[in-house]
């Protein structure tokens, strides 16, 4: 089912090159390593970027070779300096779009220091990434940030270290694969081996972008020169929403996917059209990208410096692959008021002269406080949502009994992914008007 911000994919090709010089140094005391804590949402990296001593919240994206800013209001406010105009395009469908550069800008991340930043600016947030997420997304950064460093992502303990490649040395691990990548504009392409229904048994291999910056599992490209066909079951669905338009293409899964020595089993693919991608078919070898779908398998060592990715499987290799089997598209619907009854215990003592009494009061009192609130931007077509008859706008109250505030919407989203046949039970409002709703998750492939 579409779970369209499940899949932010940036493929920039930039009407301006900058050669000024920028990259991160290490200040202070410790000039070895720094571990920052990230919040992993829908399988993306949100990093804390401080931008002209503003403190920002950013995707880390391997998938882009600039570094972009696009949501920004009055409060956000970082003083960008020496602007000029630029052009921009993406994947998707659309025309390109406007936007600023501004050089020479101070980026920081806890010690890790870079005074010479380029940051292309979209005027408007075509994405919505904050609402879509759950929480505050001000841009994406990539290869400035990596090129010159050492980063290990472990997206267990939701922590990255960044090491200085100067010092830093591998520990002997065998149960770690090394994957050795080249460079396309900036961007790591690594060899990977799938196997495909639409072909018997054997393997094809692929040349992928490895993109933390999607959040699905698999991306591959139709009618390419590695004889890739959309797998017998498939539904089409829109993807997702690129800098240029939507995406569009079939949903699935394949047999098997190889890693090195890894073997993972039937991960779910999306297999993109040729008009949505036609900026990233331009590297015609290409095949299509890995994202946060597999990356959070593993912990992982992205080493720019000496072009090679390092992989470690950890305790979430095995677990398994689902699409969104409702059919919703939940956004954040912003705060809103919500009453909560705390109840309190009162202890009365009463003394007598032959026996003492003990009684206990139950005393409810009610406080109004700012919860978050989601509503559904999208249903698709004939899927169960649809068929229940919930309605694109429904501001949601509850799910299965539960109060909707008490959900983060990777929650939400994971909840629609359980398992085919789970029950789903919703309460929502619609023109002020309470409703119930109940319909049961499908698996289409």
């Amino acid at each position: 089912m579409k779970t369209r911000f499940f899949f932010i994919f940036f493929t920039f090709i930039i009407s301006f090159t900058s050669k000024s010089q920028s990259g991160f140094r290490f200040s202070g005391i410790n000039k070895d390593r720094v571990q920052v804590s990230f919040k992993k949402v829908n399988n993306l990296i949100v990093l804390p970027l401080e931008i002209n001593g503003k403190k920002l919240s950013f995707i880390l994206d391997t998938g882009v070779n600039k570094t972009i800013l696009f949501n920004l209001t009055e409060n956000d406010s970082i003083g960008l300096l020496n602007t000029t105009k630029v052009t921009l395009r993406g994947l998707g469908k659309g025309e390109a779009v406007n936007a600023l550069v501004s050089k020479k800008n101070t980026f920081k991340i806890k010690n890790l220091v870079s005074n010479n930043e380029t940051i292309f600016v979209i005027l408007k947030d075509y994405f919505d990434l904050s609402s879509k997420m759950g929480t505050t997304i001000h841009g994406i950064i990539g290869y400035n940030l990596l090129k010159d460093l050492i980063v290990k992502v472990n997206y267990n303990s939701k922590k990255i270290d960044f090491y200085n490649p100067k010092t830093f040395k591998y520990k002997k691990c065998k149960k770690c694969e090394t994957v050795p990548f080249n460079f396309y504009r900036k961007k790591p392409f690594i060899k990977a081996k799938v196997s495909l229904d639409t072909i018997g048994n054997k393997f094809i291999e692929t040349l992928l972008l490895v993109d933390s910056g999607g959040s699905d599992a698999m991306w591959l490209f139709e009618n390419s020169k590695a004889e890739i066909k959309t797998p017998k079951r498939f539904f089409n669905d829109l993807l997702g929403e690129g800098l240029s338009g939507p995406i569009f293409g079939n949903r699935s899964r394949i047999p098997q996917f190889k890693l090195g020595r890894f073997k993972i089993e039937k991960p779910t693919v999306s297999f993109l059209d040729s008009a949505s991608t036609h900026n990233a078919r331009e590297f015609k070898a290409r095949n299509g990208s890995i994202g946060g779908g597999i990356l959070k398998r593993f912990k992982v060592w992205i080493d720019y410096p000496n072009n090679k990715f390092t992989f470690k499987k950890n305790g979430s290799f095995t677990s398994g692959f689902n699409y969104n089997m409702s059919g919703l598209d939940i956004v954040y619907n912003g705060e809103e008021l919500v009453k909560e009854a705390a109840i309190r215990n009162i202890e009365n003592t009463f003394n007598q002269k032959l026996n003492e009494k003990h009684s206990v009061s139950l005393v409810k009192s009610y406080s109004f406080n700012f919860k978050p609130s989601y509503k559904i931007l999208n249903v698709i077509k004939n899927s169960p949502a649809y068929n229940a008859g919930l309605l694109k706008d429904d501001v949601i109250i509850s799910i299965n009994g539960k109060a909707v505030h008490q959900f983060q919407i990777g929650e939400i989203i994971q909840k629609f992914q359980e398992r085919d046949k789970k029950k789903i039970k919703m309460v929502i409002k619609r023109n002020n008007v309470k409703m119930k709703f109940e319909f049961r998750l499908h698996k289409s492939v």
